[in-house]
């Protein structure tokens, strides 16, 4: 072959690979496509796709919710002692942190109306014996015929009133320590066996019960035995119970939990914080426990229905949950859902979703904002 024909030729390959290079350059990429209004298709290699990731589906497991309250007494428990009449503090028989047994003396008050008290009941037992005697002399007369009968019904009569009046007075003096001469000393003592957790009185002290208000001299309470006081969220308030169990942390027990069952429920929601107080007792005594710490109540839920997933895969447009859902090669579906509580991280679903899913959690807003752009 001559030179100028192989100059021709390779002149005629050079033009042609040009030809079919411009050919391809001039070609349309591959573009994203939207089917059935709610599934976005990604070409292969889109730059996109680096940017969205999509994780399995969870089954529902056991959940734990934590209540935020703290311990009180125990009011079955617990005696707030205050003066039943006016008087002056005589002697002070305990101070706080000491225990005592059920009618122990607390203290002992001067107190002249406890005088008069006693006063009255040693003057009805006196009337009463006397208005039998007076009977029983009268008695003897009517039968003799001396005395009429009126004098004997109005005896009678006497003698039921008397007896009336001794066990009103008795049973009043009663209340407070029956005694069996006028002394005017009170004493104050303890209703139930405990611990003196408050004392506010003094030696010499003078005491008004009208001025003392809601202030008492002596609490005690029995520290082996406390109530819990939880506050609980309004969505929540459902799946506490009375006899429901809780296990109970303060930063007194360390890793350690006490078990723990709510009493009661209360009827009404806190309109400052939107909760409801609930009541519940310790079931076991610690000493590490006392009223009026903080502690943590936490509750666990045994595994429902649906599935969790995480929250950032859930995002609300208008009224309604959706998800992003890959479908495997470049195809992602938006889908409804049915969200449930949420707890650690997770959202509950309760419907909308399979159990092999793969949800989106980085990237579900660029689907959303490429979605809309197509509609």
């Amino acid at each position: 072959m001559s030179v100028e024909k192989l100059i021709v030729a390779a002149a005629c390959t050079g033009l042609l690979s040009w030809g079919c290079w411009d050919k391809r350059e001039k070609e349309p990429a591959p573009q994203l496509t939207v089917e059935q209004h709610s599934i976005l298709v990604f070409p292969k290699a889109s730059p996109m796709l680096d940017q969205i990731v999509a994780v399995p589906v969870e089954p529902r497991r056991e959940v734990t919710l934590r209540f935020n309250g703290r311990l009180v007494w125990n009011e079955d428990r617990t005696a707030r002692v205050f003066p039943p009449f006016a008087g002056r503090v005589q002697a002070i028989a305990v101070r706080p942190g000491e225990r005592v047994a059920r009618g122990q003396t607390l203290a002992v008050l001067a107190a002249p109306d406890f005088g008069v008290a006693q006063a009255e009941a040693r003057k009805a037992e006196n009337d009463y014996s006397l208005a039998q005697k007076n009977l029983e002399r009268i008695r003897e007369l009517a039968q003799a015929g001396v005395a009429p009968a009126k004098d004997l019904q109005a005896a009678e009569a006497e003698v039921v009133r008397t007896a009336s009046e001794r066990a009103r007075a008795n049973a009043r003096l009663k209340l407070y320590g029956k005694t069996d001469t006028v002394d005017q000393e009170l004493a104050l003592r303890s209703p139930v066996a405990g611990v003196v957790v408050e004392r506010n009185l003094n030696p010499g002290q003078e005491l008004r019960p009208d001025s003392q208000g809601d202030k008492p001299l002596f609490v005690v309470s029995d520290p082996t035995h406390l109530w819990f006081m939880l506050d609980v969220s309004e969505q929540d308030v459902a799946r506490v119970k009375p006899g429901t169990e809780v296990k109970l942390s303060t930063a007194s027990l360390g890793d350690d939990r006490i078990g723990g069952h709510v009493l009661q429920v209360a009827d009404l929601v806190d309109p400052q914080t939107r909760t409801v107080k609930v009541r519940g007792t310790v079931d076991a005594a610690d000493e590490r426990l006392k009223a009026e710490m903080f502690t943590v109540a936490e509750l666990k839920l045994a595994a429902a229905s649906g599935y969790l997933v995480p929250t950032r895969a859930v995002y609300l447009r208008g009224e309604q949950h959706f998800v992003f859902i890959d479908q495997g090669g470049g195809r992602y579906a938006r889908r409804a859902i049915v969200p449930g509580p949420i707890s650690d991280g997770y959202q509950a679903v309760l419907g909308g979703i399979a159990a092999t899913d793969k949800v989106v959690v980085d990237g579900n807003l660029l689907l959303e904002r490429l979605l809309a752009s197509k509609d």
